[in-house]
């Protein structure tokens, strides 16, 4: 198969692209995502009409956020949408007459780190993405693994901590709670507040109060030496090379690859996430250690890993 479309799902805007057999993109448009279910799927068939303009497109792939089915056409449940048992593939297939093949999107970006960034080269590769949440993927055996029913690899929700802080999909003590940008955030603002004299930095991008740190501050703090940013990395990546150091006890990859907007801080944070996961690794001094590795393809690679997986059909 030769040129299919990826499309990625954001928050506030749908990105779609034609993407090539070697990963490239060769056009691309955005638009911004509606607040309503239907609207959504009307604004995926526009982009994708807009894009393949002037090229022979031959299926589309789909980054939903949230539960896909076993069979990659129906998401059964995405919170920032509001999709229910939504059928996406049939829906859109109506809308642009085209094959669809519907992915969950942090499962996208791991194909798409694994086949033409970051992974290339490894056979048993898990790559998360530190955003504002934590979502992941697993390739086993050259082999994106989905599970039976269609929703493995949700490493954001892995139980951490019992009864630990609430978490969005209404359970407690979730790993993204505690290693993710939203985590980062508040580990700033807490430490800020606790110890002012430390975060001068910190508060003079801001508006002066811990409430008003935002995710960008911190990480131009942090570049800038501030303590309180620095040491508030540091904290998120202990808890993010522990679960890697649990995830290798469960699939042990040759690679971890590690993307998401935290990752685009490059070895401040992903050098103290390397420290955590060889402390944390069970049998570490005796057993060969997977690489920690940077993503490569930042925020093309959903797009170019749901292009590449419809082309796989």
């Amino acid at each position: 198969m030769g040129l299919t479309i990826g499309v990625d799902i954001g928050g506030t805007k749908i990105a779609a692209g034609v993407v090539d057999e070697e990963g490239s993109i060769l056009e691309t448009c955005q638009v911004p995502t509606p607040p309503t279910p239907e609207g959504v799927v009307d604004a995926i068939a526009d982009a994708v009409r807009t894009v393949s303009t002037g090229h022979q497109v031959e299926a589309v792939g789909i980054g939903a956020a949230g539960y896909v089915d076993d069979k990659r056409a129906t998401v059964l449940f995405a919170p920032n949408i509001n999709w229910r048992h939504e059928a996406l593939k049939d829906k859109v297939e109506q809308r642009v007459g085209l094959p669809v093949v519907v992915e969950n999107d942090a499962n996208a970006a791991a194909w798409g780190e694994y086949k033409f960034g970051a992974g290339q080269g490894h056979d048993d590769v898990i790559c998360i993405t530190l955003g504002t949440g934590l979502g992941g993927g697993i390739i086993i055996g050259n082999k994106l693994r989905r599970g039976r029913f269609g929703v493995a690899g949700e490493f954001g929700h892995i139980r951490v901590v019992p009864d630990g802080l609430l978490c969005g999909c209404g359970s407690q003590g979730c790993w993204e709670q505690y290693a993710s940008g939203r985590a980062l955030v508040r580990y700033a603002r807490q430490r800020a507040q606790a110890t002012p004299e430390n975060a001068t930095i910190l508060f003079g991008l801001g508006d002066g109060t811990a409430a008003g740190i935002e995710g960008k501050h911190v990480s131009e703090a942090a570049r800038k030496g501030d303590p309180v940013a620095v040491d508030s990395f540091r904290e998120l990546a202990r808890w993010a090379g522990a679960g890697l150091a649990d995830l290798a006890s469960l699939f042990d990859p040759s690679a971890f690859i590690v993307g998401g907007g935290v990752s685009d801080e490059g070895d401040l944070v992903l050098d103290p996430i390397r420290k955590s996961f060889r402390r944390w690794l069970v049998g570490g001094q005796y057993r060969p250690h997977a690489q920690v590795l940077a993503a490569q393809l930042g925020g093309k690679a959903g797009l170019v890993g749901a292009a590449d997986l419809a082309r796989q059909g």
